[in-house]
């Protein structure tokens, strides 16, 4: 991955590679993961496979390098967005003796269900991309979720001013309300568009939810506040890109398409072709090896007995604490940079450039 592409957020974070030690080599749970006599094994529970690619198509992948590269032993499994499922993988990999569980959660309260339970067997915890409210992790880490949010709404902006929109009517699909991530994402873009919706230059028609960020709902969704505005609405802020394909499918329908824009967030392989072909204005890079990293580095010391320090912390307001934290910067993406995904090696020009995208990367001067 060509370095410095991305650079941390700048308040008290330490780069991960230069995370000193704090010496503990406790075995409780409030310490670290396990006495050094015991053999490293570390759990992860992915949420599922539908809501992004990046799941399996990225964070599988890097987390499995990153533990395999260390020589650790890994257990990497999906739950499928089964909330039953989630607890038991989770119950599986403790009885099968992780000394450190990573999880994604579905929601806070089976999250904090899971890492209570692990807490309590002496079995460390980090939450991975979404914070557990009220859960007892060690670690936190992710992206900085309201600066992903912030970055949607300067896009969405932009994009409608590029198009010479007057007055446009905008319609939210909002992440699922079970995902914390999803609250910080509208905090995010609401500090950006909620001023233009009360000087009245910007018009709000419409502001949902999406249940499980399923990308099937989110057509429906869709197709019911275009039909509400009455086939008005001018631009969408999708909170990923699956969301955002959602809406461009029932936009082309419409024959809407590009005509529209359409924001999203992970750089998916379709969100990129998406912005290609002009159907999406732009999507959020965040660079999943970089988390992945972060995070298994945090892992391994935990497994062996060790705690870092990561310089930062996010305030859990449920819990009321401050969580350990690594947070990454994300970075906006319009037609004219996806070839910096790929020059990043988050996709590849293989991947991106297949039938008719090849000229349109040609065009965007992927290479």
């Amino acid at each position: 991955m060509r370095k410095g592409f991305l650079t941390f957020a700048a308040v008290g974070l330490l780069a991960t590679g230069s995370m000193a030690a704090c010496g503990d080599n406790g075995n409780s749970s409030d310490q670290a993961g396990g006495s050094n006599d015991k053999k490293p094994k570390i759990g992860v529970i992915l949420p599922d496979s539908k809501s992004s690619a990046r799941w399996e198509g990225a964070d599988r992948k890097f987390l499995k390098a990153a533990f395999d590269a260390a020589g650790v032993e890994s257990d990497i499994q999906n739950a499928q967005n089964d909330k039953t499922a989630f607890q038991t993988i989770a119950d599986q990999m403790i009885t099968n003796g992780v000394n450190v569980l990573m999880i994604v959660n579905l929601d806070s309260g089976t999250g904090k269900a899971v890492l209570d339970k692990a807490k309590s067997q002496g079995v460390a915890t980090i939450d991975y991309d979404r914070l557990t409210l009220g859960g007892s992790a060690q670690y936190y880490v992710s992206f900085d979720n309201e600066a992903v949010g912030k970055l949607q709404g300067e896009g969405l902006s932009k994009c409608l001013t590029d198009k010479g929109a007057k007055n446009p009517s905008i319609a939210y699909l909002n992440g699922s309300p079970t995902d914390n991530n999803a609250t910080l994402f509208k905090n995010g873009y609401d500090s950006v568009l909620k001023p233009k919706f009360d000087s009245k230059e910007y018009t709000k028609v419409a502001d949902d939810p999406v249940p499980a960020w399923d990308n099937a709902q989110a057509a429906t969704i869709f197709e019911q506040q275009l039909t509400k505005a009455g086939g008005k609405i001018d631009g969408v802020l999708a909170a990923n890109d699956g969301l955002g394909n959602a809406a461009i499918s029932v936009l082309k329908k419409n024959k809407l398409n590009g005509k529209v824009p359409v924001t999203g967030q992970d750089a998916t392989k379709e969100g990129l072709q998406n912005i290609l072909a002009g159907d999406q204005c732009m999507t959020v890079y965040k660079a999943v090896k970089k988390e992945a990293d972060a995070a298994s580095e945090l892992a391994i010391a935990l497994a062996k007995g060790e705690k870092k320090d990561t310089g930062q912390t996010v305030k859990d307001p449920e819990g009321n604490r401050d969580v350990p934290a690594v947070l990454l910067e994300p970075k906006a993406i319009y037609k004219d940079n996806v070839k910096d995904v790929v020059a990043d090696g988050y996709v590849t020009k293989e991947e991106l450039c297949t039938g008719a995208f090849a000229k349109l990367c040609t065009d965007a001067g992927v290479s």
